[in-house]
């Protein structure tokens, strides 16, 4: 139901989240197992959604540019990959219009409780979650990468 780009998104913000600092790019990549290149194009939707922050030079990367308490999965989702409700007919039906069908009208109504759980879940809350496993990837996080001989 979700794009691989939303996936990744919220795995990078989890990762930032638990770390309350800054990481670079390809440490937040190493963690959460999503290639490089792809993390780049979703941090600069995070940066543009104003999700994320990010500071070039020595001691720069990339942090949350708000508390984890702060920021919902929703607006994650929404940074990279909004969610599309269905206003109107898809079919394009002039008969149907605003009026949606009994099928698209549920579909819209999944979208929607989608929305309000996402709307109702911090980052904070994802972290805090009881259970058997940690959230979207392995904790504490990985050591800073070392400079590979040629």
């Amino acid at each position: 139901m979700f794009s691989q780009t939303v996936e990744y998104a919220l795995r990078a913000v989890v990762y930032l989240a638990q770390n309350r600092g800054s990481a670079a790019t390809e440490q937040v990549a190493e963690a959460t197992k999503v290639p490089p290149a792809y993390l780049a194009k979703v941090m600069q939707g995070l940066v543009r959604g104003g999700i994320v922050v990010s500071r070039r030079g020595v001691g720069g990367g990339v942090a949350l540019a708000r508390k984890p308490e702060e920021l919902t999965v929703l607006e994650v989702v929404n940074a990279v990959d909004p969610i599309v409700r269905i206003r109107t007919c898809p079919l394009e039906l002039s008969s149907h219009g605003a009026n949606l069908c009994p099928l698209h009208r549920r579909l819209d109504n999944a979208l929607a409780m989608v929305e309000d759980a996402f709307r109702a879940t911090t980052l904070a809350e994802v972290l805090s979650a009881p259970g058997e496993s940690v959230p979207l990837c392995d904790f504490p996080p990985v050591q800073p990468l070392t400079k590979r001989k040629r």
